[in-house]
């Protein structure tokens, strides 16, 4: 199975950045031996990293979200129906403000018959999206979690 893992993030807003955390650590990780596994940084260069997802038959999604009313780090694991539930259709979509919903709502139009049937999206709760290039603990710890559960998932033999 080809699984495809996007971080999405900016990173130099602070704790948005978790998404870029988790794949630069799952970069650092994950070898060709753990099977074809594909890492996406979607800050940048979005619709070009959209075309590279032909072939894969997974999608993992990670992303950090605001005003969740759930304390900073708190984990969700997201199924992809509540995801595409209200995609944004937005002609204007910035390559550096593509969201998950907006990117798999693109995904299924490049793809159409390739579009994978398994999603999953891990988003972290967090409130600091200052100027800042660093992670807050709480985030951090967070990100690590993910990157946990995405090597359990894939079957990283640590």
């Amino acid at each position: 199975m080809k699984t495809a893992i996007m971080g999405f993030g900016n990173p130099v807003r602070s704790d948005d950045a978790v998404g870029i955390y988790v794949i630069e650590e799952l970069k650092a990780k994950i070898t060709t031996k753990d099977g074809p596994i594909s890492i996406f940084d979607m800050g940048t260069a979005a619709f070009e990293v959209l075309f590279g997802l032909k072939g894969h038959d997974k999608i993992i999604m990670v992303d950090a979200v605001l005003n969740s009313n759930e304390p900073v780090g708190t984990l969700f694991k997201v199924p992809a129906a509540e995801v595409m539930k209200a995609p944004q259709e937005d002609p204007l979509v910035f390559l550096h403000g593509m969201k998950w919903d907006q990117a798999l709502s693109y995904a299924k139009k490049i793809l159409q018959d390739a579009y994978p049937e398994d999603i999953q999206v891990y988003l972290v709760a967090i409130e600091n999206t200052a100027l800042e290039v660093d992670l807050s603990e709480a985030v951090k710890s967070a990100g690590d979690k993910v990157v946990n559960h995405i090597l359990d998932e894939i079957k990283v033999i640590r």
